[in-house]
């Protein structure tokens, strides 16, 4: 459901709903007695950008304040849309003017893991990929799973992002935004371009981290 680019989350934000995604730490069996779970928080992570306290962290998960990543990729993921002034971070919603054809400026800071993963590993980010989609209201049907104007508008790898202390920083321009719109990320070790259905490879061979989304709004 989140995987698939133009899919059912991709859906559900063009219709204008604020669906935030999180990652699941559900465990019944874990894989060393048998099952095949994992342990919560041992592959899969929920980030969420709250104070230490239980009203923050609702209002957090509540607004989208949340990152989501397996086998500990990263360990900090902002993202951010700027114009004319302005700024949103995810969650968040900017608005724009249509008469001046605005660029909006997206700024991707990530931070990798700095020790080892639960598997031993030292994971590293292959790619960063930037997903936009069109806000287009209430589809007519109430079957649509899809949003066909979500598109991967850039790819970036190493060479495209510079280091500012712990961070990874990518910066890239949305031209011309003329209508409303959502912007999010996603990353990976891999070199898939798309996230393939799973086999029998191990899951710390394949990790991935998304961000929900920014807002954008032209008026």
């Amino acid at each position: 459901m989140t995987a698939r680019v133009g899919g059912l989350w991709d859906s559900l934000l063009g219709e204008g709903r604020r669906w935030w995604i999180t990652a699941t730490s559900d465990s019944h069996v874990h894989w060393t007695r048998g099952g095949s779970d994992f342990w919560p928080g041992e592959y899969s992570k929920t980030y969420v950008l709250a104070r230490q306290d239980y009203a923050d962290i609702m209002d957090a998960l509540r607004n989208g304040r949340i990152f989501v990543t397996t086998g500990d990729l990263i360990t900090s993921l902002d993202l951010t849309a700027r114009s004319q002034g302005k700024g949103a971070a995810v969650g968040e919603t900017i608005t724009v003017s249509r008469r001046n054809r605005t660029d909006v400026e997206i700024e991707i800071r990530f931070r990798p893991l700095e020790g080892t993963n639960h598997n031993g590993d030292r994971p590293q980010v292959s790619r960063v990929d930037l997903i936009t989609g069109h806000i287009t209201g209430r589809a007519s049907s109430l079957d649509a799973d899809t949003n066909p104007t979500t598109k991967v508008v850039a790819r970036f790898g190493p060479k495209d992002w510079h280091k500012q202390g712990k961070d990874y920083v990518i910066k890239h321009t949305l031209r011309n935004v003329e209508t409303d719109m959502y912007a999010r990320v996603r990353g990976t070790n891999t070199d898939e371009a798309e996230p393939l259905a799973d086999g029998k490879e191990s899951p710390w061979e394949d990790l991935w981290f998304y961000s929900n989304p920014v807002f954008v709004h032209v008026r």
